[in-house]
């Protein structure tokens, strides 16, 4: 049986979904204020074992790892906000270090652990990245970034302490999902026909293809690796007009300069400050989107004989098919 954690948001959703087609029983944890992902068929959540636990609560985790062979952590905040800066990193790092802790005191075969490119950190330069890279202090690595560093910190150490684990650095995903949040949220935005781009680059990846090589490595002997999973590297102005493309809306048509976006990011945070609402840009998402990173897929395709990824193009039709289908409905 395998341990889903984060089994109720966007990638988790997906996990679960091709681990119950390859005929693996499912147990999926989930909070007691989350939802069942309306995406997600009913043939697939009817047979997820459902429990309420929370990753910062190690009895609860002790419970839901009773009986569990894999377990795959998915469980993750993913924030730019500064004031959530305590739970962002209280989720991923003390909550990873939950989750391999009590996978080792309950002798679990194995742990897949789902961190992000963003554990690599940036670079300033567009340099290629690929799993050899080394982490640095940087003022282009976010809080995000930091804290997924440091629960990956976690899983090496007990992956020291005698942990069989794996650990996949995914690129922003991209598919069918709720896109009022999460990274899909991009779809909804140039539905809206949001009118900047920047110059930025970015390695971008299919949903299910992140799902594909998490079950195909849960089944492999390999331990004691990370690998990079990513598509393409496409420029944000690319990505943009395609799912322009996609949905018949107007391509977003003026250049978002760095100078703007520090303009924008101020803005937001002023308006956020008198509507108590979240900002829409950050200071470090203004970062990102202005930088260059090319990541380098390469080794998971050499440790994967057969595996290959959806392009962006073919991603981006289908999930702007799958969306206009949401909203005529």
């Amino acid at each position: 049986m395998v341990l889903v954690t984060g089994g109720t948001g966007f990638l988790g959703a997906y996990i679960i979904k091709h681990l119950v087609e390859n005929g693996y029983p499912v147990r999926a944890i989930k909070r007691a204020s989350s939802k069942i992902p309306f995406f997600l068929p009913s043939y697939i959540t009817n047979k997820v074992e459902w429990v309420e636990a929370d990753i910062l609560d190690v009895i609860d985790l002790d419970a839901a790892m009773k009986g569990i062979d894999t377990v795959v952590h998915s469980a993750a905040m993913v924030s730019f906000d500064k004031n959530e800066r305590t739970a962002l990193y209280q989720t991923n790092v003390e909550g990873t270090a939950n989750v391999v802790n009590v996978a080792l005191e309950n002798n679990i075969r194995r742990v897949i652990h789902i961190s992000s490119v963003a554990a690599l950190g940036r670079t300033k330069n567009g340099e290629q990245v690929n799993e050899e890279k080394e982490w640095k202090d940087s003022s282009t690595n976010t809080h995000y970034a930091i804290s997924k560093y440091k629960g990956e910190m976690e899983v090496w150490r007990a992956i020291a302490e005698g942990m069989n684990g794996v650990i996949l650095n995914p690129s922003t995903i991209l598919g069918v999902g709720d896109w009022n949040s999460s990274s899909i949220a991009i779809f909804k935005s140039i539905y809206n026909e949001f009118p900047y781009y920047t110059d930025g680059v970015n390695g971008f990846v299919d949903v299910e293809d992140v799902a594909r090589a998490v079950v195909q490595l849960m089944q492999s002997e390999i331990s004691g690796q990370r690998f990079i999973i990513s598509s393409e590297n496409y420029s944000f102005k690319k990505l943009f007009d395609l799912i322009a493309e996609g949905f018949q809306k107007k391509k977003p048509s003026r250049l978002a300069s760095r100078f703007m976006g520090q303009i924008a990011w101020r803005v937001e945070a002023l308006k956020s400050f008198f509507s108590h609402k979240k900002p829409l840009l950050t200071k470090e998402t203004a970062k990102i989107a202005q930088s260059k990173t090319y990541f380098d897929n390469s080794k998971i395709l050499k440790a994967l004989p057969g595996f290959q990824f959806a392009t962006i193009e073919e991603t981006v039709k289908k999930s702007c098919a799958k969306y206009l289908e949401q909203v005529r409905k």
